[in-house]
């Protein structure tokens, strides 16, 4: 698994020959067998479709370190970057600017052009991966995507509260008959208690709870050949898994012992399998140790830590108050993130708890029903869709002000806005490779998501000089996300 802290940002650049060269490191969970098979990945799949931007290829070599060079240049010929990537155990990049003409926006899309296709490489390795989560002490349990009801579930009662409206526009039909004009109120006092427990919903979501006497995860990955893996799942499928991590565990972290590829060997060659140490890799995060020192550092009680057995990298916070808080992580975001990472996730996360964010964001969506039903009606008539368009689309522009609060929080706690920015590339590359579409990038500014795009809360972060400087989170954050939205349109 990853291992090294990600050096990303600019302030972390190692200075060359030219004034502008840097040098930034990439963490992979890639096993070595697989750091050559990653640059073919970008030969093949960044570098030969584009071409036009890019001479001097030096294709991966099969002997050595691997390793593959490549010039950039500019369509007009003013100026070029020479690149060199080596795969080790971190993928190390060197950017060579010709001069200090080069823009610094084209050095930003080159890198992330380079972490994102990482990404991308990684997440096809995934889909032969064999990931081993465990708790000590608790269920053992596979690994899978949440349910659509668990999903549903979470967007309800940890920001997005669109299926919360679509319900409150569905209950009044059914209690107007009943209620007449109180049917309203009693519809949002019926809401309020699902805010209210919302903790306690939120935990029933996660498979394990974390605290003083559990507080590790422990996570095994086994990286196997493609060809190797349609075999085993042709032969086996995935409910053996489950008994495969149960004897592992019993080998190993039952009696004490850390997984090692010896003792996972006598379990695997029991389906056919050798264990390769170097396709495998293990590591503990110690969640509850990370969540009391951020709680510590929020000034907020230690909310309740549960955690879902799935490899979509997701954390989610909920409760009414920051003494009845609960925190769920996903083991996808311990696997693919750093521990530095997590942290200024984890950051974010109690930065909603610290800001009563669940509650606000209930108070705005309610006010907003109250207001349209007992003022608003009468012009309803002439297009309640319309209106209805509007109003979300507002409603959930003012709730990107306190996701672009909660990153700030978080940068201004822990001080590593830099860091953040880096955690948010990795789980979010997907969705930033569509961003860089205009029409995308307007779409992503007012669609029903309380989350700014995620090439904005990036750039913000990376922007931070001293975030500590910054008296007023809230309307900083509103000012941020206005302009970022103007600087959208035009």
């Amino acid at each position: 698994m990853k291992s090294s802290k990600s050096e990303l940002s600019t302030d972390q650049a190692t200075r060359e020959n030219s004034s502008r060269a840097i040098a930034f490191q990439i963490d992979t969970e890639l096993s070595a067998p697989y750091l050559r098979d990653l640059l073919k990945f970008i030969y093949h799949n960044y570098l030969l479709p584009n071409r036009e931007s890019f001479t001097r290829i030096e294709r991966p070599s099969s002997d050595g370190i691997p390793s593959l060079a490549f010039r950039a240049f500019s369509r007009e010929g003013t100026w070029h970057v020479d690149v060199e990537i080596l795969a080790q155990k971190l993928v190390l990049v060197k950017i060579n600017p010709s001069a200090d003409n080069v823009p610094s926006k084209a050095l930003d899309r080159l890198r992330e052009d380079l972490v994102i296709n990482v990404q991308l490489f990684e997440e096809r390795v995934r889909r032969t991966t064999l990931y081993f989560a465990y708790v000590k002490g608790q269920q053992i349990l596979h690994e899978k995507a949440p349910s659509a009801a668990k999903r549903e579930a979470e967007r309800l009662l940890t920001g997005n509260m669109l299926i919360l409206y679509i319900i409150m526009i569905g209950l009044s039909v059914v209690v107007f008959s009943f209620l007449g004009t109180y049917a309203p109120v009693a519809i949002i006092a019926f809401q309020f208690l699902f805010i209210l427990f919302s903790d306690r919903i939120i935990a029933t979501l996660g498979e394990w709870t974390i605290n003083e006497k559990a507080p590790n995860v422990h996570l095994v990955q086994y990286q196997i050949p493609t060809e190797e893996y349609k075999q085993f799942h042709a032969k086996y499928g995935r409910d053996l898994v489950v008994e495969m991590k149960r004897e592992i565990y019993e080998k190993t972290l039952a009696v004490g012992i850390e997984p090692t590829c010896e003792i996972a060997g006598e379990v695997f060659r029991k389906y056919g399998m050798d264990c390769d140490p170097n396709r495998m890799s293990t590591k503990h995060v110690n969640l509850y140790e990370l969540v009391k020192k951020a709680a510590e550092t929020f000034e907020i009680p230690v909310p309740r830590i549960v955690v879902s057995n799935s490899m979509i990298p997701n954390a989610a916070a909920s409760g009414p108050a920051p003494s009845r808080g609960v925190l769920l992580v996903a083991t996808g975001l311990l696997v693919q993130l750093e521990e530095n990472e997590v942290f200024s996730v984890l950051g974010h996360e109690l930065g909603h708890l610290k800001g009563r964010d669940p509650m606000v964001l209930f108070a705005l969506m309610a006010s907003e029903y109250l207001l349209r039903v007992y003022v608003l009606w009468q012009f309803l008539f002439f297009s309640p869709f319309l209106y209805l368009i509007i109003a979300m689309t507002l409603v959930y522009f003012v709730a990107k002000f306190f996701e672009a609060r909660a990153d700030l929080q978080s940068a201004i706690k822990i001080g590593k806005p830099e860091v953040l920015a880096e955690a948010l590339q990795k789980i979010g590359f997907r969705r930033l490779q569509f961003e860089r579409v205009p029409a995308y990038r307007i779409q992503s500014w007012l669609n029903w998501d309380p989350h700014p795009p995620i090439y904005f809360r990036i750039s913000r972060l990376r922007k931070l000089t001293d975030p500590s400087k910054i008296k007023h989170p809230f309307i900083q954050s509103a000012k941020d996300v206005v302009n970022g939205f103007r600087a959208a349109l035009l």
